[in-house]
């Protein structure tokens, strides 16, 4: 006889969050958000951080209670949006798994990557040209590539096809940190994570709460991934999410630009 489940519990999973794939484009948006205003208003369009050493920030902010605050608000803002890291390489995946055009795909990230590079070097640095590093979507596309590596040995048993995963992914690491792609090493790791365990929820879920530790509060989307229904959800245009990118990065560098100067 199988014994029901507590009221409680019924109660809770009915009030279970459901998460589908707009869902998860939306709440990745929207955190990403944070991490530009962090970067571009407040750091560059406030507190003015190119005109300082990093000895010189340090005596202001001793110093300066309004620079404190002010570095306090850019640090909950760059948590916040941490948050984003983990839905992407997720969201990278299930495209990955379910595109019908791999190379349509690896070419629309390629070519929203080059269309994002002034707006993020504007947005980061208050340039319009910065050696300093790449932006997101550059890292997304080294991913793709390791992807698709990955899956030429994905079913495949034995030690040397192991070992071919393996140099795949420090391949894409490589890459992702000779180009100085932004959040390059935990995305790499996530999407290989997220891929190799695509089957295996639980698994995939824990050792992705592993590798996202490496900025913090990334780990809490660990939550909205375990409640992804598996459903993509109403998207009219998907390029609309590609288009954001650029747009906010342009948008926020340029007022950060004005208040700078």
């Amino acid at each position: 006889m199988v014994s029901e489940k507590p009221p409680l519990f019924r109660r809770l999973r009915k009030y279970r969050l459901q998460m589908t794939g707009r869902n998860l484009k939306i709440y990745g948006c929207a955190t990403m958000l944070f991490y530009t205003l962090s970067m571009s208003i407040v750091e560059n369009g406030l507190i003015h951080v190119n005109a300082y050493t990093a000895e010189g920030l340090s005596q202001a902010m001793a110093t300066d209670g309004h620079i404190m605050l002010l570095s306090t608000w850019a640090t909950i803002f760059r948590l916040i949006g941490a948050l984003a890291i983990p839905v992407f390489a997720f969201l990278l995946v299930e495209g990955f798994v379910h595109t019908g055009n791999f190379k349509r795909y690896l070419l629309t990230m390629l070519g929203f990557a080059l269309i994002s590079e002034i707006p993020y070097d504007l947005a980061m640095d208050d340039a319009l040209f910065s050696p300093s590093g790449q932006n997101a979507m550059f890292t997304y596309a080294i991913c793709l590539v390791m992807l698709y590596g990955l899956r030429l040995f994905v079913d495949r048993k034995g030690l040397r096809f192991r070992l071919a995963q393996i140099c795949v992914v420090l391949a894409a690491i490589l890459w992702g940190e000779l180009l100085q792609c932004a959040f390059s090493l935990v995305t790499v790791l996530l999407c290989a994570v997220y891929y190799l365990l695509y089957d295996r929820k639980s698994q995939r879920v824990l050792v992705g709460c592993a590798v996202s530790i490496i900025y913090v509060t990334s780990i809490f989307s660990s939550y909205a991934l375990w409640n992804y229904a598996g459903e993509r959800g109403i998207i009219k245009n998907k390029y609309i999410y590609y288009a954001l990118y650029p747009v906010h990065l342009l948008l926020l560098g340029t007022i950060a630009h004005l208040m700078a100067h």
